[in-house]
C-alpha cells in the first residue's frame, strides 16, 4: 500500500529535503528540537500556520529555503534533529527487548476521536487526547500498534467569546493539503472503500498519519460519489443529531476495519476505545459467518480478539438507538446476516431500556473490559452489575488500568534539561521506573523555582495575548485592550482550571462563596489569581451558562484582572496553563470523573493538585504531594456541594496559600511538595507505564487467545462456543437441593462456645441432572466487615464422594457462627479453562444469601 502528499511540499533543496519526512511525522510534535527547528525557519509564520510545518513549508519562498541551506547554525541543528529521528525510527524498544518472541502481535486501535497535536485539530477533549497519548507511547515502546478514526473536516469548533461572556462555536473547514496527513493509494489511485447503507453506498477516502514508528488511518466521507448529506457525516467531531452519530459510528466500525482488509492487515488484537467504535465487532461477525462459521462460534472468535476500555461513569453517557434506527441503519447488514438478525440485535439490547446500547455490544463482543482508574473499574462493575448476573460487584468482569499523559508531550523543554542533569540517563526510557526519579529530591530549590517561574512567566503573556486578541475582535476599545498587559501578577499565587465545560465539573463551584474569594483575592500580602478555560458542547447550554457565569465574576471591579477566562481552549494552551499554574483545581462531583488527566500534565511540570478524591486523584494523592477536597464518601449532590465548598476555602485559606508565602528567598516548603509531587506522580501516571500495562495484562493474552481459538480450523472457539451453547441449555437443571451446617463438626477449643475462631463443616447437595460435575465449582459465599467495609469471602467447596442419580455431595469449612440463610449462601457456577475470566458465562444458581 503507498501513501502520497495530495499537494507535495515544493521540492527543498537537497540539503535540507527531509524537512518533509519531518513534517509528515507527528514525531516532531514531541521531540522539542525538532519544534525549534521549524519554529527558527519563520517565527511569525510558524505561530500563524498554528505550529503546522506542512503549511509553513508550503507558504515559503524559493529564497528563503535556499538561504537556509546555506545557514551554518541552521544545518547543524537540522542534521542533528535528523539523526535523532533516523535513530527513533531504526532503533529497538521496550516491546522488542522484552517480547522478541511476540512478533506475531498486531493490535488495532479504535477511536472516535485523536488529539495528536494542535496541527491536526480532530480532537475536542480528554479522549481523544487520551487516545493520541496512547499511540505516542505504543510508538515510543515500539508496540505494534495502527489506530483506526475517522477525519473531520471541520474538527471540533473553534471557540469564541463575545461581550457578554456567551460561547460562539465556529466551524472552519480544514485543507487536507496543509495538514500532516498522506492519502493512502493504491494502484496509482486513492484507496475507497465501500458501506452498504439503507439505499445507497458511502464511499471512504482513507488518509495516514504518521506517529512515530505507528500509522493511523483516518476514514473521509467527503467524496464525489457520495451525496452531500453523506459528504457531511465527517464533517464535525460529535455534530449533528442521533442519526448522524449512529451513521459516523458505522462509518468508525464497519469502514474501519474494511480499511484495515483493504490496506491487508489482519489484527488479532481489535481495542475498542469507548462504545463509539463498537460496530467493529459486527463487521467481524460478518467476515467470519461468510467463512462458514456458525454463529455462537463467530461470537467467541471476535470475542477472543477483542478488548474493550469504557470511559464513562453515568449510564446517560454511553450511547445508545432505538431498535428501529438499529434495523434501518444496519439494513443492508442484517439483510446480507438476515437468519442472525435477532441474535444481532440480542448483542447489543438492554433489556431494561428497550434500547440498543453501545456499551452493551462492547461487552457482549470483548473477552478483555476495563475502565480508566481504579473508582472508574469500581463504579464501572457496579453499573454493569446486573448484566453478569446475580455475583457480588466485585466479581464482574470489568478491570481497570489507570489512565497517563504522554511525558515527553507534556512535560516544558526547561523541566525535561534539569531532569536531564540529575535523574539518571535512562530516565525517559525508563520513565514507568520509580527508581528513576528519586533524584527529584536533590534537586537545587533554586533551580527548580527558576524553571517554574519561567514557565509562569511564559503562561501570563501568553493569556494576556489570548484576552487582547478577544477583546480587540469583540471590538472593544483601546483602553480596554491595554489594560490587559497588566492583568495576572506573576508573583501571585495562581490557580487554573481548564476542562471540558460540563455541568458535573462544576467549574464555578469556587463562585458559592462570592464574599470569601473576594477576601482570598484582593489581599495585598497573599493574592490569588484564577485562570479558567474550557470548551462546551454547542448543544450543552447549562455547560455554555458557566462560561458566562465565570465570565461575569471576571468583569467584576474586585475581580478584574484577577479571575480570567481564556477562549479556544486547545493543546497549545493546555501546555502553557498545565506548565505554568502553580495549582491545578478539579473539583467535579464524585465519583463521575472516570480518571482525568489534566491534572497528570500539571504534575509532571511541578504543579501541585488540588482535587475532589476522584478518578485519578484517589489512588494518585498520598497526603503530601498535593490537597485533597472533601473525603471518599458518596454524600448526596448537595450535601457533596456544601461539603466541598467548604473545604476548598478552608484548605486554602489554612493551607496552600500560607505554604505557598511561606518564603523568605525561596518558598522551600513548597518547593518540597512540588519535588514530592514530582517523584511520586510522574513514574506512575504516564502512557508509557498505562501502554505497557494494557500490553502485559490485555493485548499479549488477546493475541495468544485470539491465535488459540482461531487455530486448526477454529477447532478452539468451536469447543468453547459448543459449551456454553449446552451449559446455558441445561443450567436450569443445576439445583442446590440441600444445605446442612446443623449437624456439621465443630472444631474449638472450647466445644461449647461458638465464636468467629471456631469452624464447622457445611455440606451442600447439588442436583446437576445432564450437566458434568467438574464443569462448576460450588462454593460458599459469606461477608466479612474490614474498616467499614463488607468484603465478600468465597470458599470453594470439595466433592463429598460419588455422585449418584445426577447429584454430588459437597463440603467445606468455615467460621463456626456463620448459619445458612442469614449469614452465607452456597452458589453454583460454570468454569472452563478456557474462559478469560471467572463469569464469561454469567450462570449462577445460589440459595438465599445475606450481605
Amino acid at each position: 500500500m503507498q501513501v502520497a502528499l495530495t499537494k507535495p511540499i515544493r521540492p527543498l533543496p537537497q540539503a535540507i529535503q527531509r524537512l518533509t519526512d519531518l513534517a509528515y511525522n507527528l514525531w516532531f510534535s514531541w521531540n522539542p528540537d525538532a519544534l525549534k527547528l521549524f519554529a527558527r525557519i519563520d517565527a511569525a509564520k510558524w505561530e500563524q500556520s498554528g505550529h503546522n510545518p506542512v503549511r509553513l513549508l508550503q507558504e515559503l519562498d524559493d529564497a528563503q529555503l535556499e538561504a537556509l541551506s546555506k545557514e551554518t547554525d541552521f544545518m547543524n541543528a537540522y542534521q542533528q534533529v535528523i539523526a535523532a529521528y533516523d535513530s527513533y525510527m531504526s532503533g529497538t524498544a521496550w516491546f522488542q527487548e522484552k517480547h522478541a518472541d511476540r512478533s506475531y502481535v498486531q493490535i488495532a486501535y479504535f477511536s472516535a476521536e485523536f488529539g495528536f497535536h494542535e496541527s491536526l485539530p480532530i480532537y475536542s477533549g480528554g479522549l481523544g487526547i487520551l487516545a493520541g497519548d496512547h499511540c505516542k507511547s505504543a510508538s515510543d515502546l515500539g508496540i505494534p500498534l495502527i489506530g483506526i478514526g475517522l477525519l473531520y473536516k471541520k474538527g471540533y469548533f473553534t471557540q469564541k467569546i463575545d461581550i457578554s461572556g456567551g460561547q460562539q462555536a465556529e466551524l472552519l473547514q480544514y485543507d487536507f493539503n496543509k495538514l500532516p496527513i498522506k492519502q493512502v493509494m493504491k494502484d496509482s489511485l486513492p484507496l475507497l472503500v465501500t458501506i452498504d447503507m439503507p439505499g445507497r453506498a458511502i464511499s471512504l477516502q482513507v488518509w495516514s498519519v504518521q506517529v512515530g514508528r505507528n500509522t493511523i488511518y483516518l476514514l473521509d466521507a467527503d467524496h464525489d460519489a457520495n451525496n452531500q448529506a453523506d459528504r457531511e457525516l465527517t464533517a464535525q467531531l460529535y455534530g449533528g443529531n442521533q442519526d448522524t452519530r449512529i451513521a459516523q459510528e458505522i462509518l468508525l466500525g464497519i469502514g474501519g476495519v474494511k480499511a484495515l482488509r483493504a490496506i491487508g492487515y489482519y489484527p488479532n488484537v481489535y481495542h475498542i476505545n469507548e462504545g463509539h467504535a463498537a460496530f467493529l465487532t459486527l463487521e467481524r461477525l460478518k467476515e467470519l459467518l461468510h467463512l462458514g462459521l456458525p454463529f455462537h462460534v463467530a461470537v467467541e472468535t471476535v470475542r477472543a480478539a477483542t478488548v474493550f476500555t469504557t470511559h464513562t461513569p453515568v449510564p446517560a453517557g454511553h450511547d445508545t438507538f432505538s431498535i428501529g434506527m438499529v434495523e434501518h441503519y444496519l439494513g443492508p447488514l442484517l439483510q446480507d446476516l438476515s437468519r442472525h438478525k435477532q441474535e444481532i440485535i440480542a448483542l447489543g439490547l438492554d433489556y431494561h431500556s428497550g434500547q440498543f446500547n453501545m456499551t452493551h455490544l462492547a461487552m457482549n463482543t470483548a473477552g478483555l473490559r476495563n475502565g480508566v482508574s481504579k473508582l472508574h473499574g469500581q463504579v464501572s462493575r457496579e453499573m454493569f452489575r446486573e448484566f453478569h448476573g446475580n455475583i457480588d460487584a466485585g466479581e464482574v468482569p470489568i478491570d481497570s488500568i489507570t489512565n497517563g499523559v504522554h511525558l515527553d508531550t507534556w512535560t516544558a523543554p526547561e523541566w525535561k534539561e534539569l531532569l536531564d542533569r540529575f535523574l539518571p540517563g535512562t530516565w525517559r526510557q525508563e520513565q514507568a521506573n520509580k527508581d528513576q526519579w528519586q533524584a527529584v529530591k536533590v534537586i537545587p530549590d533554586d533551580s527548580i523555582w527558576k524553571v517554574h517561574m519561567q514557565l509562569k512567566e511564559n503562561m501570563i503573556r501568553y493569556a494576556r495575548r489570548n484576552l487582547a486578541e478577544q477583546r480587540r475582535r469583540n471590538g472593544e476599545s483601546e483602553e480596554r485592550i491595554e489594560e490587559v498587559r497588566h492583568y495576572l501578577n506573576p508573583k501571585a499565587l495562581t490557580i487554573g482550571f481548564a476542562r471540558r465545560f460540563a455541568t458535573y465539573k462544576r467549574a464555578n463551584l469556587i463562585f458559592n462563596d462570592l464574599y470569601r474569594l473576594k477576601k482570598l483575592i484582593n489581599d495585598i500580602d497573599r493574592p490569588v489569581q484564577f485562570i479558567f478555560a474550557g470548551k462546551a458542547h454547542p448543544a450543552d447550554f447549562p455547560g455554555q451558562e458557566l462560561i458566562r457565569e465565570i465570565y461575569r465574576v471576571s468583569q467584576k471591579k474586585e475581580f478584574l484582572g484577577k479571575i480570567v477566562i481564556l477562549e479556544n481552549y486547545d493543546m497549545n494552551m493546555a501546555r502553557y496553563l498545565v506548565q505554568g499554574v502553580d495549582v491545578w483545581l478539579n473539583n467535579p462531583r464524585r465519583p463521575l470523573e472516570a480518571s482525568g488527566t489534566s491534572g497528570q500534565k500539571a504534575a509532571m511540570n511541578g504543579v501541585l493538585n488540588f482535587s475532589v478524591l476522584d478518578g485519578w486523584w484517589e489512588e494518585g494523592y498520598n497526603g503530601s504531594n498535593g490537597w485533597a477536597i472533601g473525603s471518599v464518601g458518596t454524600a448526596d449532590w448537595d450535601l457533596q456541594e456544601k461539603e466541598n465548598t467548604g473545604a476548598i476555602y478552608k484548605i486554602l485559606e489554612k493551607e496552600i496559600i500560607p505554604l505557598y508565602y511561606n518564603q523568605g528567598e525561596l518558598p522551600h516548603q513548597w518547593i518540597s511538595r512540588m519535588k514530592r509531587s514530582i517523584e511520586s506522580l510522574s513514574p506512575v501516571y504516564n502512557t508509557h507505564r498505562m501502554v505497557q500495562d494494557y500490553t502485559e495484562l490485555t493485548y499479549l493474552p488477546t493475541a495468544d487467545r485470539a491465535r488459540h481459538f482461531a487455530g486448526n480450523g477454529y477447532e478452539v472457539a468451536t469447543k468453547v462456543a459448543d459449551y456454553k451453547r449446552f451449559i446455558s441449555s441445561n443450567w436450569y437443571h443445576v439445583k442446590i437441593i440441600g444445605v446442612d451446617d446443623r449437624s456439621a463438626k465443630i472444631s474449638t477449643s472450647n466445644p461449647l462456645v461458638l465464636n468467629e475462631q471456631s469452624t464447622k463443616e457445611v455440606t451442600a447437595d447439588v442436583l446437576f441432572g445432564p450437566i458434568w460435575p467438574p464443569d462448576t465449582v460450588v462454593e460458599i459465599i459469606y461477608y466479612e466487615e474490614h474498616n467499614g467495609a463488607w468484603n465478600q469471602i468465597v470458599v470453594p467447596m470439595k466433592p463429598a464422594g460419588e455422585p449418584a442419580d445426577q447429584t454430588q455431595k459437597y463440603k467445606a469449612a468455615i467460621p463456626g457462627h456463620l448459619v445458612h440463610g442469614p449469614h452465607f449462601s452456597v452458589r453454583v457456577r460454570p468454569v472452563s479453562s478456557n474462559f478469560v475470566h471467572d463469569f464469561e458465562l454469567p450462570l449462577v444458581t445460589s440459595t438465599l444469601s445475606w450481605k
